[in-house]
């Protein structure tokens, strides 16, 4: 196997493919990057048996072959050589050797048999859309999935086409996040739930623009396909929540607010919060809502804050606690300049959502009993 392949084509494909490189294993394979040539073309492909990642660049292949060589050896490598083209050779004593103007590297390899295929995709259902809007669907509801192992269907974001919209819901047990896109192209109906960790690698991936990318689901696993990548996971399996009952369609009292208005002053109030001086406590971000106003304050040992914000206000009057950051995390997913926080009682969800009725985010968070 020989082929010479610029630098930052070579780069891209390698920063695409290590993120399916598993972390935790016993079986060294599996810390590899499986290179294999076809005419005028490189495929790399890593796998950890539940992520799997493949990418294609063209380049100058003068002998065919295909070896697996330790992913985080040959990325840095690559990574810290000069901005040109590289030479990449497999000798006959099985080493891979790395040139570079000046530079010379030679690495161990493994046998390519032994490296596991990635799962065949017998596509059922599919949707299609541009990546930049994939994107900021997982971005806008990724950071609410769990992290806890006891409740594994969390830890994934619900993929539902439900007359030819597509949702996509995350919830962690005391937040929830959904976010709707209607789909150009007729796509059949279908939930899956996929787990956070591919889609992290997915929008690390993804490019900010308007090129397709096509979501193909299988019975147990799906496929993201996009220009030169294609990316397998597994699905989680079990039964997600039923998310628009558990949503509350009333309030009690409402807020309209200019959203980076409340962003900063919750920002200044978690100082206080979030105080390194008693770890092991979490202290709650009190909001009261009055009549033309609503004031947002902690008090701990640390110290205490209080900022207030004349706005509009409608319906009762309200004390309620909030972790802040589940609260940030909401705000800073939000594009909006004026948002509604609907509020139940001081122990019922809250709602942040657009005051356009046609917009495609709800955010729904879960208080925390303030102690006095």
């Amino acid at each position: 196997m020989k082929f010479i392949c610029e630098k930052n084509n070579l780069l891209k494909a390698i920063n695409s493919v290590v993120r399916g490189v598993s972390s935790r294993t016993t079986m060294p394979i599996l810390e590899g990057i499986l290179i294999q040539t076809n005419d005028n073309q490189i495929k790399f492909t890593t796998y950890d048996l539940e992520l799997g990642i493949e990418y294609v660049i063209d380049c100058e292949v003068i002998e065919q072959g295909c070896t697996v060589v330790t992913a985080s050896v040959f990325s840095e490598i690559i990574r810290k050589l000069p901005d040109t083209d590289i030479s990449i050779t497999l000798d006959d004593k099985d080493l891979l050797v790395i040139e570079c103007e000046g530079s010379l590297y030679k690495l161990a390899t493994m046998n390519p048999q032994e490296f596991p295929e990635l799962p065949k995709i017998e596509e059922e259902k599919w949707v299609e859309l541009e990546q930049n809007a994939l994107r900021d669907m997982i971005s806008k509801t990724i950071f609410a999935v769990s992290t806890e192992s006891h409740r594994p269907i969390f830890t994934g974001c619900l993929f539902e086409v439900l007359n030819n919209t597509l949702n996509v819901v995350a919830v962690d047990g005391y937040r929830l996040g959904w976010k709707k896109r209607n789909l150009i192209e007729k796509a059949d109906d279908f939930k899956v739930v996929i787990p956070g960790k591919t889609l992290n690698e997915i929008n690390k991936i993804i490019s900010d623009s308007f090129d397709k990318i096509r979501i193909s689901i299988s019975k147990n696993q799906a496929l993201f396909d996009m220009d030169n990548c294609k990316i397998v996971t597994r699905l989680l399996e079990g039964e997600f929540l039923d998310y628009e009952r558990v949503i509350p369609k009333m309030w009690e009292t409402r807020i309209r607010v200019n959203k980076k208005e409340l962003q900063e002053c919750f920002e200044r109030v978690s100082l206080i919060s979030m105080s390194s001086i008693e770890k092991e406590r979490k202290y709650p971000v009190k909001v009261s809502v009055e009549i033309g106003k609503i004031v947002i304050s902690c008090k701990n040992q640390a110290g205490d804050a209080k900022e207030e914000i004349f706005l509009n206000t409608e319906g009762k009057n309200l004390e309620v606690g909030f972790n802040p950051k589940y609260f940030l995390d909401a705000l800073k997913a939000i594009d909006d300049e004026e948002i509604y926080v609907e509020f139940g009682s001081s122990l019922s969800p809250s709602i942040i959502k657009s005051v356009d009725d046609t917009a495609d985010y709800v955010y729904m968070i879960l208080p925390i009993r303030i102690q006095e």
